[in-house]
């Protein structure tokens, strides 16, 4: 089987304030992370805000160096001691998605001329085999190239904007899609459209898929495995249904019972922490 994704020691801290008043922060603490099959997989990345869970996502796309550990992709090392992938080669390895469509195009640029630059540059085509890739991609995620063709981010909505990001993800064929929160800024009658795209595309174009989210109905529904993270620590890793159906770490239980119900009255409980427990 290979090494989908693995992680090793791992490690971030960021660096606050003066000299004479540097504050440390350590967003990632030693993650070890080992998922290895011979089919693609989705894996989930749950946790509340400020667990490390975006900043592992930054660290895995090459937006932020880790201070310590390194990352590898199907045997190749793309983030920290010893990366191997150009720049090129690295984006034909791993694409992003991300949080806010809006934000991923400048309202300047028509969005078909991101599509096109990246199967230009990153798969080295030429116009006509560039625009039948963009074609096929923006296909399967329910789009058609000419309703796209020459029209600026604020002709769409967020929905078909999120798919038109998630097509240009595609086109390199990656092995590797991060997509970070990539429901949260949709309508929620439309978030089940993204969410049933990614388990279909999946399998069509054989990637698998990192998903960064605090939603864990969502992470249930579509995830092969889950992780979950805390204070920049995985505190439990495993398949999906099993973690969340049988979760063995406190943290986790609180995440899970934090699901607001109509049976009973939610009180707000505090996980208590390492040094608490140890």
């Amino acid at each position: 089987m290979r090494a989908i994704l693995k992680t090793e020691h791992l490690k971030k801290v960021y660096r606050l304030g003066s000299f004479s008043r540097n504050v440390s922060i350590t967003a990632l603490n030693d993650v070890n992370l080992a998922i290895e099959s011979d089919e693609p997989v989705i894996i989930s990345v749950v946790g509340e805000s400020g667990s490390g869970k975006t900043t592992l996502a930054k660290v895995i796309l090459r937006l932020v160096e880790p201070t310590a550990g390194r990352a590898i992709i199907h045997d190749r090392v793309v983030a920290g001691k010893g990366a191997q992938p150009a720049k090129r080669e690295f984006l034909s390895t791993v694409q992003p998605i991300f949080q806010n469509p809006f934000e991923a195009f400048s309202r300047y640029r028509t969005v078909d001329s991101y599509l096109y630059e990246t199967a230009t540059r990153v798969r080295q085509q030429g116009k006509i085999e560039a625009i039948d890739t963009m074609a096929d991609a923006l296909a399967s995620v329910g789009l058609e190239y000419k309703d796209i063709r020459n029209k600026y981010p604020n002709q769409f909505s967020g929905g078909e904007l999120q798919r038109v990001s998630i097509a240009r993800a595609l086109i390199p064929r990656p092995d590797l899609i991060v997509a970070d929160e990539p429901v949260s800024m949709i309508d929620a009658s439309r978030r089940m459209i993204i969410i049933n795209l990614f388990m279909s595309l999946k399998q069509q174009y054989k990637t698998s898929i990192l998903y960064i989210t605090h939603d864990l109905a969502t992470a249930y529904y579509i995830s092969d495995y889950i992780a979950v993270m805390n204070r920049g620590s995985i505190v439990e890793f495993g398949q999906a249904r099993q973690v969340l159906s049988d979760p063995q770490h406190p943290y986790t239980r609180l995440l899970l019972e934090s699901i607001p119900t109509l049976k009973h009255k939610w009180i707000r409980q505090q996980v208590p922490s390492q040094e608490q427990t140890a």
